[in-house]
């Protein structure tokens, strides 16, 4: 199973992180741990959302939709009001 996700900083809200990974627990803590240099200084993080793929693929591609101007705008229509 492999997860897209949705961190959002406690320190910031409003800033926001989207990753993937196959261990979505662990990656919360690595990210909360100050290891990803992209969200080290706007941690601590919480886990708002999480969407779980059968295959690396498909994880991949909606990564990379959410990250996009188009998937930008879906996330604020639909997930934050």
């Amino acid at each position: 199973m492999y997860f897209t996700y949705i961190l959002e900083s406690s320190r910031n809200p409003g800033e926001r992180y989207i990753g993937r990974t196959s261990d979505l627990k662990r990656r919360v803590k690595e990210h909360n741990a100050g290891k990803c240099r992209h969200t080290a200084s706007l941690k601590p993080w919480k886990l708002r959302l999480y969407f779980a793929f059968e295959t690396l693929d498909y994880a991949q591609n909606f990564e990379r939709y959410l990250k996009s101007g188009s998937g930008h705008a879906f996330a604020n229509r639909h997930f934050w009001g």
